[in-house]
């Protein structure tokens, strides 16, 4: 399997989650199972691309340089991919959640979720907007758990 066939896979694979995600968020295996079954097994993929590309590499983390030629490889550059569809779905189920337990309208969130998807921090940022506003201010219980 080529790293571009394992990319169409992944991406396949996570859009259906985030579809499930956004359609169906009162079902409770997508709105907890598909939101967390989903990363590990993308976070498995990942450990498993890092494992194999690191023990190949000079490059690293530790310069921008570095990191940009690591990223060459397009088997780290699927890690890397792999990272942020994991990291992504798992903030998009945790606000999912957040926004049943505080009584959040899913078609408010819907626009935050698309975003995770996107562009995962703009996302994020949209929801906590959403959710202050919602609230009426942000208090340590609002963290992620």
């Amino acid at each position: 399997m080529t790293a571009e066939q394992l990319f169409s896979i992944l991406s396949l694979v996570t859009v259906a989650a985030w579809l499930l995600l956004i359609f169906l968020p009162r079902a409770r295996w997508a709105s907890t199972m598909v939101p967390v079954v989903m990363p590990l097994l993308l976070g498995a993929v990942y450990v498993a691309l890092m494992a194999a590309v690191l023990t190949r590499s000079e490059d690293g983390f530790s310069s921008l340089a570095g990191a940009r030629a690591l990223f060459d490889n397009p088997w780290a550059l699927l890690a890397g991919w792999t990272h942020y569809l994991a990291f992504d779905l798992f903030i998009g189920g945790w606000k999912a959640r957040d926004a049943q337990r505080h009584g959040i309208p899913h078609l408010l969130i819907v626009p935050a979720l698309v975003l995770t998807f996107l562009l995962g921090p703009a996302g994020l940022l949209l929801y906590w907007t959403i959710r202050w506003l919602r609230s009426g201010g942000l208090t340590e219980q609002t963290a992620p758990v």
